[in-house]
């Protein structure tokens, strides 16, 4: 596995873009048109590594996205204590349409995307293998889907979302000014390229995305929109069919070299290469951080029943003494995107929601969940609030806070689920040089 993850990170061809570059380009050392970058088979499977590389940096799940994510909708469970303007701006609920967080998020994501669009406009070249063809097309669709689903999530404000981009480019001289898709184009997009993803993708892949990733995501995607029937059966088939199982304890989810046994896609980080910014920020010095820029408050912390692991899954920072989670002690540790453990969330709320038990009843569900970490057992009727804290308390820091709140109609810090405040502005880089795009209401 670890040389594997050699392989991921340093493909000799990996490409790299960015916002500021003029065209589509290999690493230096190889001074090759964009044009001929993409005619051979071996370099569209460089350009689709480059696309796990580029979405995994730490502008977007290297930890940056999940971050803001958390700082936006946590409300009283997390604060910051950091010395950064822009995540400050981002909990205080006050971001700029400067914020260099927000801004290199878009940037990033949009590079990605690029390069997944690459990939799928040249599938033509691939030729070798039509399994091999189809797992490219699943894997580059995947990545696609999942930077559209948190483009619109965060960018998306009502009907109006964020421009659609579907072919690649590869030269940016020319004029790129694009207005801004309806939300539901940017949701049908996603579904549909997860859709089709999970009939490419075979059933293993080894750390890249396979069926069963898109089929998890697909699940959270229609858990955002509703669409609780659909996100009930593609969870369940998740949970029964792909052969992952829950880590015996609570910690062994996180902090691994290799995927856990629960992870259904992770970003892989090792020593030479890749990002976690997580850490970075979750951490003290003595776990690979700064210290500790993010604190569990003491209304997270009060929770948690006696015995559950997750409520003593903190420590406290060598510098400041704060609480901080312990999911991000491990500065080369993969970055959990899907796990299990949220399946199974999915499929209780979806199944209450619907009044149809999809493999399991609502409360079998969340006491699976409860047992991994030590939790007594609940019994009686279940409700709505019970398992969106069960979410607070198993999903906690993993980027979820905003994204409850936002589709369960919610509020935090005292701003409803539909304030503007609660979106992110289109970055001050995307108005300067797009004439055609049109900001977020309040900025």
């Amino acid at each position: 596995m670890n040389n594997l993850k050699y392989i991921f990170y340093f493909t000799l061809a990996l490409l790299v873009m960015s916002a500021c570059e003029k065209r589509l380009e290999l690493e230096p050392a190889q001074s090759i048109s964009g044009e001929l970058a993409t005619e051979s088979e071996a370099n569209i499977q460089n350009i689709l590594i480059g696309t796990y590389s580029e979405a995994g940096e730490d502008d977007t799940y290297g930890g940056q996205l999940q971050m803001m994510a958390d700082l936006l909708g946590g409300g009283a469970y997390i604060d910051w204590v950091g010395t950064f303007l822009d995540p400050r701006q981002v909990i205080n609920k006050a971001m700029l349409s400067d914020n260099n967080f927000v801004g290199n998020f878009w940037n990033n994501s949009y590079a990605a995307i690029n390069q997944a669009n690459l990939v799928l406009d040249n599938l033509g070249v691939v030729t070798s293998d039509v399994s091999e063809k189809d797992r490219i097309e699943g894997e580059a669709r995947f990545l696609r889907a999942l930077l559209y689903f948190d483009l619109i999530r965060h960018f998306g404000s009502g009907d109006l979302g964020v421009p659609l981009r579907t072919t690649g480019i590869s030269d940016y001289s020319i004029d790129l000014g694009i207005e801004r898709a309806m939300t539901s184009a940017i949701y049908d997009l996603i579904i549909d390229d997860l859709e089709s993803a999970v009939d490419l993708l075979p059933e293993e892949n080894s750390f890249f995305a396979d069926k069963y990733s898109a089929e998890a995501l697909l699940a959270r995607v229609h858990l955002q929109l509703g669409n609780f029937s659909a996100a009930g059966m593609a969870a369940n088939n998740v949970i029964e069919n792909s052969g992952h199982v829950l880590t015996p304890t609570f910690a062994g989810a996180f902090n691994n070299d290799e995927n856990s046994t629960e992870d259904v896609f992770a970003f892989q980080v090792t020593s030479q290469d890749g990002a976690n910014d997580l850490n970075n920020h979750y951490a003290d010095e003595g776990n690979g951080g700064r210290g500790g820029d993010i604190i569990v408050t003491d209304a997270y912390a009060a929770l948690f029943d006696e015995g559950d692991e997750r409520g003593s899954f903190f420590y406290a920072s060598g510098q400041s003494g704060d609480r901080l989670t312990s999911k991000y002690i491990y500065q080369f540790g993969n970055i959990p995107l899907i796990r299990l453990a949220e399946m199974y969330l999915i499929r209780a709320e979806a199944s209450l929601e619907t009044g149809n038990d999809v493999g399991a009843l609502p409360i079998e569900d969340i006491n699976t969940i409860r047992r991994r970490s030590g939790a007594a057992e609940v019994s009686g009727e279940v409700t709505k609030e019970m398992i969106l804290m069960e979410r607070v308390k198993e999903l906690g820091y993993e980027g979820f806070f905003i994204h409850d709140v936002v589709r369960t109609g919610g509020s935090v810090d005292g701003f409803n689920a539909d304030a503007p405040e609660l979106t992110m502005p289109i970055p001050q880089s995307e108005m300067d040089t797009n004439n055609k795009i049109q900001q977020n209401p309040g900025y």
